[in-house]
């Protein structure tokens, strides 16, 4: 993983935390629930700069080709 895609993640963990300790369920996330979301979050990001990698090889494959 590149810098700049361990800080995307490393920021993203610290805004995901906020985001459930501000705004989640009326009554405080179990350890487990809490982990769980975690997790998740982790793992919807880590498609994402999968995804974001991805495309940019791409581009530069196309680039050199042409």
């Amino acid at each position: 993983m590149t810098a700049p895609a361990i800080a995307i993640r490393d920021e993203m963990r610290k805004l995901i935390h906020e985001q459930i300790a501000r705004f989640g369920h009326p009554a405080p996330l179990t350890s487990p629930a809490l982990e769980d979301r975690h997790c998740g979050a982790e793992r919807l990001l880590g498609d994402e700069l999968d995804r974001v990698g991805r495309t940019g090889t791409l581009e530069r494959q196309f680039r050199r080709a042409s």
